[in-house]
């Protein structure tokens, strides 16, 4: 049974993408732009795709409940929750959703590292991001009360689930148990095995003493729910505020305009078009410029030492 969706989050890709044209920001606030949106989108896409598999696999259901992201803040603690399913056994199953879609490894530690194009870099584990949000989640379940019935402790259990596409390189069973680090597609199989092998015949019969109806486990999950905080979407780091007037704009003295010959380059310039148009390239990310910018360089080639740069990293300067 789906108890509560994600949240909307549509407001910070907007912010995102609003403030990427903005002419008040250094090569570093847009770099962080880039990425921050890029990280986000990702992020809502595993998430979308995580969530898609849970509801088909829980959505007839009569004995779980699914919550999509949840965010708890207790005692100066903030745990950030992908997915939380509750069983009437009073079972609860965290799932960390991590979208990669090329190659993850695990060596026999525990350490996750990530590949792109020939990238390696290590990655914080997910596995122990996963148990730091079940600290926070057992005092927030205390305090609100929700224990079971025989006074059993309540079971949790972490799952991390991956991009269906991606490829994970594991180490050793005896080693390092990753049985519990799965593709996204493959929830089913995994919640259908880990059931067989983890609930024997002693554990099912106290199960069955605390067993509860499903609106009592509902319950439950609206007292969560209740305590959600979602996070502010329009909040940006500190270093990302403004200057107080336009990068782009440079104050240009009079007498810092060298003279600069660039006859070369116009004499060679192709019939109809402006001197230069075609020769120029910024030689920091090596596009092509217009020859409006190559002018503005060469006029003030002791500020750009010699060089030419398109607008966006004539800022650098």
């Amino acid at each position: 049974m789906l108890l509560k969706k994600a949240d909307d989050k549509s407001k910070r890709i907007a912010l995102l993408e609003d403030l990427q044209k903005s002419t008040m920001l250094d090569f570093r606030q847009k770099k962080w732009l880039r990425e921050e949106l890029s990280r986000f989108r990702k992020g809502i896409k595993g998430e979308e795709e995580s969530a898609y598999y849970l509801d088909q696999y829980f959505k007839d259901g009569q004995n779980h409940l699914v919550l999509h992201d949840l965010r708890f803040e207790f005692q100066g603690d903030v745990a950030q929750i992908d997915h939380l399913i509750i069983n009437r056994l009073g079972h609860f199953y965290l799932v960390e959703t991590k979208n990669y879609a090329g190659n993850v490894s695990i060596n026999a530690s525990g350490e996750f590292t990530a590949e792109y194009d020939e990238d390696r870099f290590g990655v914080p584990s997910p596995i122990e991001q996963s148990r730091r949000h079940e600290r926070i989640l057992r005092k927030l379940l205390e305090r609100l009360e929700i224990a079971n019935r025989l006074g059993t402790p309540l079971e949790f259990h972490h799952v991390v689930m991956f991009h269906p596409k991606a490829i994970i390189t594991r180490p050793k069973a005896s080693d390092f148990n990753t049985s519990s680090v799965i593709k996204a597609d493959q929830f089913p199989s995994w919640h259908a095995k880990f059931v067989d092998e983890t609930f024997g015949v002693g554990m099912a019969l106290r199960g069955f003493a605390n067993v509860r109806s499903l609106d009592a486990a509902k319950e439950w999950g609206e007292k969560l729910m209740r305590q959600h905080r979602p996070q502010n979407q329009l909040a940006l780091p500190d270093f990302m505020q403004p200057s107080a007037k336009p990068v782009s704009t440079p104050a240009v003295a009079p007498t810092r305009v060298p003279p600069v010959q660039v006859a070369p380059v116009v004499e060679q310039a192709e019939s109809g078009e402006q001197p230069g148009a075609k020769r120029l390239i910024c030689l920091h990310c090596n596009s092509k410029i217009g020859y409006p910018e190559g002018k503005y360089c060469w006029n003030n080639a002791v500020r750009f030492k010699g060089g030419q740069y398109c607008r966006e990293h004539q800022g650098l300067f």
